[in-house]
This record gives structure tokens, sequence and C-alpha cells, in this order.
């Protein structure tokens, strides 16, 4: 079905970090479809998102990609993305776009309602059991607000929630039920427009499980532990009980972090098959030289790096994508290395489809790279986490500014020579004047992203001031909790 303007299929995983499709170079994960979506298309190998202000770093991860905007405009993290806001999926329908919305949409009905002007099993939250997703049918009015009770965990509370819902497929794991609304789509879709469908999964979030045919497709002994792996964190920026944190004890013991990743290759093996059968609808029907599409995960996850266990950092294993693009204008087999964000995925579609960009979008289109590799659009990127971490990076060095009531701390990384960020450059004589270059660079995009304007901004900015101040007097500066003696407190120490 040839078009003007070519169809656009955006598939979204969740919590899938780079590193994780074979063809971009991990052997020990397997991912075919993926892999062939990289030879017929345009990947990016320094795909990034800022990291978050709230600790479920998706929700404002998403609300980035479908806004264009920067990480501090958004009320309450992204819960919900006002009126004002023209979101990607609204610049589709009204450039004349049938726009379709499939599965997890974490920020807020109306901004759905406006989006999208079909969708199927629309799953309003953040993560849940992937066999009992509680989904929404569509609704042409616009009004999502059917409720359902729901004990999320009936052995130890008997309390019951309400969750937006019509209907629960029990027993249908989340990565089937939103795959098979896509392959559906595709299959029946005889519009004259062209279409948007915007494919949100749930997975590999947690809890990791899987249909049996993947359940033992990775041997836990067989996985290589990341060069990064520590059995506890260096340090505590007051993010060790966080919920993620706890799906491993402390110390990390390597035998369990494995088995870890082990579920999480699954899920995506598992995703990759089901992602097949969505590419192969598209190319039954005749649509894949029409259609662009565009794979991403919204934001990585540690799995044991730094003896971590989650995304509530900004080191790389947890603000670093895979993102490919293939389609129409978009080079095969090419990967590039410059900077982009996933905001600026929405401008790049916008510019690729002919779509006026929206004056409210803060995203930089990166299209003129698939004429021109060496273009840049990004020199340098700018990260923060909640009002804890704020950080910038330049391609080659990466700055990282801790700054709580308990700890100050600063860490300098070469990233060229030390991809995986595990030697602490800052106090290294001949550094300083990188340091001093970076930190006025991250206070260039504190003022250019407004970003005092929200409170995780001014609480961040704050505590900097003050313990330029304290400096300044020869205040001794707080080094942190020890994290030997907080495990302690917990009884997990090591024996």
């Amino acid at each position: 079905m040839a078009s003007k303007r070519p169809n656009v299929v955006f598939i979204l995983t969740d919590d899938q970090r780079y590193g994780t499709v074979r063809a971009l170079g991990n052997d020990e994960i397997i991912t075919p479809n993926l892999d062939r979506l990289v030879e017929r298309g345009t990947s990016f190998m320094n795909a990034h998102i800022p990291g978050g202000t709230a600790s479920a770093v998706c929700m404002p991860s998403r609300a980035m990609i479908n806004s264009g905007k920067t990480l501090f405009r958004f009320d309450d993290n992204g819960k919900d993305l006002p009126d004002d806001c023209v979101t990607m999926g609204q610049a589709f329908r009204s450039a004349g776009y049938h726009t379709h919305g499939i599965g997890k949409w974490h920020n807020g009905t109306d901004s759905y309602a406006r989006s999208f002007s079909s969708g199927d099993d629309i799953f309003f939250g953040g993560m849940w059991d992937h066999w009992n997703v509680p989904v929404c049918n569509f609704r042409e009015n616009g009004r999502y607000d059917n409720e359902i009770c729901f004990v999320p965990n009936f052995s130890a509370n008997m309390t019951p929630v309400k969750v937006l819902a019509d209907r629960i497929h029990a027993g249908v794991h989340s990565t089937e039920l939103f795959s098979d609304d896509a392959v559906r789509f595709i299959e029946n879709y005889d519009g004259e427009q062209p279409f948007m469908m915007y494919l949100s999964y749930l997975a590999p979030h947690d809890p990791r499980t899987m249909p049996e045919k993947f359940r033992n497709m990775y041997d836990p002994e067989k996985i290589t532990l990341p060069p990064n792996f520590r059995e506890m964190p260096e340090f505590s920026y007051g993010w060790t009980k966080g919920r993620d944190e706890v799906t491993a004890g402390y110390p990390r013991r390597p035998d369990d972090v494995k088995r870890h990743i082990a579920d999480y290759y699954a899920m995506i093996s598992h995703l990759d098959e089901r992602i097949g059968d969505i590419l192969a609808a598209l190319d039954k029907r005749g649509m894949t030289e029409d259609t662009v599409v565009v794979f991403c995960g919204d934001n990585g996850l540690a799995i044991g790096q730094h003896g971590l266990m989650g995304k509530q950092s900004v080191y790389e294993h947890s603000t670093r994508l895979p993102l490919v693009m293939a389609g129409p204008g978009i080079p095969q087999n090419k990967w590039l290395d410059q900077y982009v964000y996933l905001l600026d995925i929405y401008p790049t579609l916008c510019e690729l489809c002919g779509i006026d960009i929206p004056a409210g979008v803060e995203g930089k289109s990166f299209a003129r790279m698939f004429a021109d590799d060496t273009y840049v659009t990004r020199p340098d990127i700018y990260y923060a986490f909640q009002a804890r971490i704020r950080g910038v990076a330049d391609g080659r060095y990466k700055l990282i500014e801790y700054r709580t009531e308990d700890l100050k701390l600063t860490q300098l990384f070469d990233l060229q020579n030390d991809p995986y960020e595990m030697n602490n450059m800052f106090d290294c004589v001949g550094y300083e004047h990188i340091t001093a270059r970076l930190r006025a660079r991250m206070q260039e995009y504190r003022d250019e992203w407004e970003e005092e304007k929200h409170i995780y901004g001014r609480q961040f900015w704050e505590q900097w001031r003050r313990y330029d101040e304290a400096a300044l007097h020869g205040v001794d500066q707080p080094k942190g909790p020890s994290m030997l003696n907080q495990t302690r407190e917990w009884g997990k120490a090591k024996k």
C-alpha cells in the first residue's frame, strides 16, 4: 500500500538498556528479528535519555518522547501532559494520519485521548503482572474512567486498590497481548490515510516472567558478568532502599545477578520473536517499503553494574538505550555515534513525514544525519536524577556530580578508554581543566533548561551552593554513609 507520506510504526520497550541486541555487539543474547532490523536500518549507538525526575524513570522518559520537551517541563514528573502540549500522536493526527495506540501509556488519560484516533488494550500505569494486565478499551469520547478493584498482594494486604480498566485478559502475557493487537491492526488496516501505530510494551520490565519456551533459553552459569559488576555500591546517594534496588539482596551475589540477567535476556528474546511477527505483517501487506519503523527502549537498567540493580542513576547503563530506525530515506546497515536524545525522535519523524514541527517541541531533529553521517545536533548531553545527581558528557569525558544532605561527590570518567565508568579521574593531576569546563557547561544547561523552575532543580542547586559556601569557609564536606555500615544495619552484610 503506497502513500505519499510513509506510515510509522513506533515500538517502545520498557527498561531495555543498550547492549541488548546481538547485532549491536552482544553475542550472548538471541535477537534475530532485531538483528534484521539493524541490517535494514540505521542504529544510533549513543541514544540517551537525560535521566529522570521520578523514581519511575519511564514516566518522565515517555513524557519527553511523546512531547519532545526536556526533562524539567512537566508538572508531577510527566504523570500527565498538559493541554497546551502538542503530543507526537496529536501532531500526526492533525496532519492527516490515522494514529493508533497500543499498550502502556504512562502519561495520563487526557493526553492519550487527544493523541490517538483508535487504539486497543491500553494500560494506564507503570508496571504490572505480565499475565494479568488491566487494560482499557479505546473510547472515542476520550473518557477513561472505568475502575475495577484489585488486590496486588492478597497474602500481605487485603485492601483493594482501584485501577483504570475495562477488562483483564487472564493468563495472556503482556507481550503476546500487545503484539497480537499490532499484527491485527496491520492486517486489517484499509484506510486511505497513512497510519502511525504506537506500540508500547511492558517487557522486559520486572516481574521478569515469560512463556515456557523462553524460560530456559539462557543458562545463568554461561552469562558473563559485566566488567563493572560490584557486590556493593561504592557509596550511597540515598537510593539504596529504592524499589529496584531491593530486587536483589546486599551484597549482590554473582550467581543471583547472572540469574537476573538470564531472565532479562529471555524477556527480550520473547519481545524479539513477536516484533518479528509485526515486521512480517508489514511484509505481507506490502507496507515495508512505505513504513518508517522506530525501535527503542525508554530507559536502561543496571542489573549488577556498579552494585546497582535499577535505573535511578546517570551511569551509561541507566541512560543509554537501543535506538534503531528503518524505512524510506533511512540508510541500511549504518551505525552512528553522535549523541541523540529520545525526545529528538518526535521532530525527526515530523521531518521525515513532511509534518510541521509544533512550536513547543524542544527536541532537535536528526533527520539530516541520514544523508550526512557527520552531522551533529548535540555535541554534549545533560543528565539528572531527582535532586540528587547532575552530569554532562561531551563524547569523550563525563562528569557526574552528587549533592545530597549526606554526600558531596564528583566523578569524572574518560568514556573512550573507560566505557564502563570504573576509574574516577576527578582527583588525578592534569584533569582539573576538564572538570572546570564540564562544570561550566552543566550550569549552562541548568539555565537553558530553566531547571530551577522545577522543585528538584531548585533543591539540587541549593545544595550545590550550600556546599560551595561551606567550602569557602573551610567546613569539612560529607562523604556519604558507609555502605558496609548500612548493610550491617539491615543484617545483610558480608560474613
